[in-house]
């Protein structure tokens, strides 16, 4: 089984290439950001000390974290998104050294896809066997989410100052895919690449 991490900028369609790649039964999909909310429910081990850091006051009124709460909260102070980083991404990588153990030895897959947005950021590289990055042009990436997920120009430009640059992205990962235009040739492209591996 190869283990391959997915990573991309934000707006760069990552969600519509791995919806492409859960209709294989031979692939096994993982999110690191699912992971880690479902690591964060209530009763787990990671609530209490999320909690802990950022005060209850990001809790909803059934008493789970609120991810946009938390985000809001993380957002404006840089310190906190390290301390809650340093508590979730170790957590996360546990999960899926066990998880991807599990794949391996039930002999179902032939490709595991771990996707999360900072896989560099926070030495997911090291875990996975290679990484793939879902590239797509800055001006295209701006009109998916002005129109996808109504965002502000501000805040579009926030969350791009806050991401790696693309020479990076490119640096680190041993294939490129360019998600700019038809997600027809996308997928086209990924499955050529993926052939390669599965025979």
């Amino acid at each position: 089984m190869r283990f391959i991490g997915i990573t991309g900028g934000v707006g760069a369609g990552k969600s519509e290439i791995l919806k492409h790649l859960m209709e294989n039964p031979r692939f096994l999909v993982r999110q690191a950001d699912n992971i880690a909310h479902s690591l964060m429910e209530k009763g787990k081990p990671l609530f209490h000390k999320v909690v802990e850091t950022l005060g209850e006051d990001v809790l909803s009124s059934e008493g789970e974290i609120d991810r946009k709460k938390m985000a809001e909260k993380i957002f404006k102070e840089p310190l906190l998104k390290e301390k809650i980083n340093s508590l979730i991404h170790p957590a996360v990588k546990d999960f899926i050294r066990e998880d991807t153990v599990k794949a391996a030895a039930s002999g179902k897959y032939d490709i595991y896809f771990l996707e999360a947005a900072l896989l560099i950021e926070c030495g997911y590289g090291k875990i996975c066997e290679e990484l793939w990055y879902i590239y797509a042009d800055e001006n295209v990436r701006r009109e998916r989410l002005r129109l996808n997920r109504a965002y502000s120009d501000e805040k579009i430009e926030l969350i791009m100052k806050s991401q790696l640059p693309d020479s990076v992205f490119r640096e680190n990962c041993a294939h490129v895919i360019d998600n700019s235009g038809e997600l027809d040739q996308s997928i086209e492209d990924i499955d050529r690449l993926i052939s390669g591996y599965t025979g």
